[in-house]
């Protein structure tokens, strides 16, 4: 009894879930208008070390899908902050936030407009123990980590924009 009780609970959720019109984004795997899209997507070099990071975490994300032409150019700006806030009364700050904020334009090559400006952001915590190479350790492992998490907000609203892009072409 409890058994078929589940089985209709679950037959019943699909039946709402599929009837609310959510799509897979990805619909088609690399074949798909939203796998074609990223992969026409050219990233422009952006400076730093962050920028360094940065520029190959979206090329490991978007490489995968390469398109046939290139048809848009990726232009991202970064701001990489560290800030002290946890304070002892000797004034040794105790932990550090190291955020990374990118404003990030897709410019179409065929006619140079800013198709899409955003912005996309993350922060982490670090803290700051008596040995400096170790606090310097963990600053570097943030700044890597908060450049694959950028780069990952910036592929999905990339890939919202191109299937935006796609339901707007069809009608």
């Amino acid at each position: 009894m409890k058994l078929l009780h589940k089985i209709s609970m679950l037959a019943g959720a699909s039946a709402l879930l599929a009837s609310c019109g959510l799509q897979p984004l990805y619909s088609g795997g690399s074949n798909s208008v939203v796998a074609s899209q990223l992969g026409a997507v050219q990233v422009e070099p952006i400076q730093g070390k962050a920028g360094w990071l940065m520029r190959n975490a979206l090329n490991d994300q978007l490489s995968t899908l390469e398109g046939s032409d290139l048809k848009y150019r990726l232009i991202v700006e970064l701001d990489d902050k560290i800030a002290g806030f946890g304070v002892r009364s000797n004034d040794r700050i105790t932990r550090e936030r190291r955020t990374l904020r990118a404003r990030y334009q897709l410019v179409r090559l065929s006619d140079s407009k800013v198709v899409l400006d955003a912005t996309a952001g993350s922060d982490a915590g670090i803290d700051v123990v008596s040995s400096e190479f170790a606090t310097v350790a963990a600053e570097e492992t943030a700044l890597e980590n908060l450049s694959t998490r950028v780069a990952d907000q910036i592929v999905k609203r990339l890939s919202l924009f191109a299937r935006e892009q796609a339901s707007a072409d069809e009608n």
